[in-house]
């Protein structure tokens, strides 16, 4: 019980690589400037990934606390902010939170952002309304995943919304093909894993039994690809009278409801315009609408490889690699643990 897990192990893993190898390629991702066509597919994804979760979080956050997990150079938690949120946002790369810290801009009203150097998962970080990991799982393997989020869920009023790396046929060569590389040349791959797995482990998970998976979506933006799932607090169990430090108790191709129709009506200590909303009620089920919010790119079935830029290779082409990457980036995946937003 006291020896390293292999959350802990992993985690050792991303912070040497995140914090040495990539920072500097992942400092220019997530800038504005000059990329190569595969890193610009890359970046759209990342774009459109965190604008379909900030689009699941409530318009107004005044008052709430958030924790952006993995905040990388903290673009995620800027907007969060600026919808009044207290934001804590947490890396493991002290090289990335550097870099957010000096990109960080003038935030007008109640909002606010503290950038931290550690493990998204310490106690001492406090309760909050909700948290966003995007991307900074997509390293672990799916019990990590549920144990990750079964730490977070006793401090959460609201909701979990959290990215993986959903398996696809290529996907699941494309990591097989990088064990093949010496350990030594490997950027940290990101492991596959089918939706069905993760809801039946979240659903055994004793932790998560107050949450459910209210909708989930996929972002296939060329050699970008994750799917996004949304846990809300569906019961009234968030402890009476435990408050929220600093605050209150408080959509690509596919986007799913995956609650009941009348689940979000569900009355919790959660404001209710501070809950991931469902489909209202109705008499009958009604169709989600299926909406294209891609950004203006070619999309095709994403192979993630190197680690958080994504850069890698696709069956059919060959792909240069980008001076800084190793050649066995290219069957790596993207982000991680401060794969940021």
């Amino acid at each position: 019980m006291g020896g390293p897990t292999t959350y802990d192990a992993r985690r050792g893993e991303l912070t040497t690589y995140f914090d040495r190898t990539a920072a500097d390629a992942w400092a220019r991702l997530t800038s504005d400037a000059p990329v190569s066509r595969i890193r610009a597919t890359v970046r759209a994804g990342r774009d459109a990934m965190r604008a379909n979760l900030l689009a699941w979080l409530p318009e107004d956050l005044t008052g709430a606390r958030l924790l952006d997990a993995g905040c990388g150079t903290g673009a995620l938690a800027v907007e969060a902010a600026r919808r009044g949120a207290a934001v804590v946002a947490i890396d493991v790369s002290p090289t990335l939170v550097g870099l957010a810290r000096e990109r960080l801009p003038e935030i007008a009203g109640p909002g606010r952002v503290e950038f931290r150097v550690g493990d998204m998962l310490d106690p001492a970080l406090g309760r909050f309304d909700h948290v966003v990991a995007m991307d900074s799982l997509i390293h672990y393997r799916a019990a990590d995943i549920v144990r990750a989020l079964a730490a977070l869920a006793p401090r959460t009023a609201g909701s979990l919304l959290v990215t993986v790396a959903p398996r696809t046929a290529l996907l699941t060569l494309m990591h097989a093909a990088g064990k093949l590389f010496p350990k030594g040349d490997r950027a940290p791959a990101i492991v596959p894993i089918t939706e069905a797995a993760l809801r039946r482990r979240i659903a055994g998970e004793p932790a998560l039994a107050d949450f459910a998976v209210a909708r989930t979506r996929r972002i296939d933006s060329g050699f970008y690809l994750s799917n996004a799932i949304a846990l809300t607090r569906a019961l009234s169990s968030f402890s009476a009278g435990a408050h929220v430090e600093a605050g209150h108790s408080g959509q690509g191709d596919e986007d799913r409801a995956a609650t009941p129709q009348n689940e979000a009506r569900v009355p919790s200590p959660v404001r209710e315009r501070d809950r991931v909303r469902g489909p209202e009620p109705s008499g009958e089920a009604t169709a989600v609408p299926r909406r294209r919010c891609v950004p203006s790119v070619e999309f095709s079935s994403l192979t993630p490889t190197l680690s958080r830029t994504g850069e890698g290779a696709r069956s059919g082409s060959r792909p240069t690699p980008d001076a800084g990457l190793s050649s066995n980036e290219l069957s790596s995946r993207p982000l991680t643990e401060g794969e940021g937003r």
